[in-house]
């Protein structure tokens, strides 16, 4: 069966036409010479290295608590042309400011993604986000808390209304 098939590849081109002789005889000059080391080469003496890991250090908390007086005075207000806006939102949200979003002067599709990021964001950064009218929405940091006349009513939980979309 061996030889069969080893015709076959050679008549496709797919082997050498040398034979298994030469890939023996390299095999038993391989095995005729010298594996072990010589005598004539110095003993290799272990260097001691610095371990490949850094060491743990700890981890601090960047975004503000309640307790270190945060100014609430301040809210930035985004009005999005484009997705490429996201940054802008972030990085106001990270710092701990809320940020009031009007999505008004984008299509629908890149309105739909820019709410999905934020909300994400609010998610990940323990925050809230809340729709105020059908393309304005807030987002407010973990340690603002925002009361409203239909929210207290109703009982919600903070931020429950916008994370279920189905």
């Amino acid at each position: 069966m061996a030889g069969t098939l080893r015709k076959t590849m050679l008549y496709l081109g797919l082997a050498d036409d040398r034979g298994e002789a030469e890939e023996q005889e390299y095999m038993d000059d391989y095995d005729d010479a010298d594996g072990g080391v010589g005598e004539d080469f110095a003993p290799v003496t272990p260097i001691g290295r610095a371990p490949a890991y850094s060491p743990v250090r700890e981890v601090r908390e960047t975004r503000p608590a309640p307790s270190q007086g945060v100014d609430l005075r301040r809210i930035v207000t985004v009005h999005p042309r484009s997705y490429n806006d996201a940054l802008v939102i972030g990085d106001a949200f990270r710092a701990g400011t809320p940020v009031i979003i009007n999505l008004s002067d984008m299509d629908d599709a890149d309105a739909k993604r820019l709410v999905d990021f934020s909300a994400g964001l609010t998610f990940g950064l323990h925050g809230a986000i809340e729709r105020v009218t059908n393309k304005v929405f807030l987002l407010s940091p973990e340690h603002v808390e925002v009361t409203g006349e239909e929210r207290a009513a109703a009982g919600q939980p903070r931020g429950a209304g916008i994370y279920n979309q189905s």
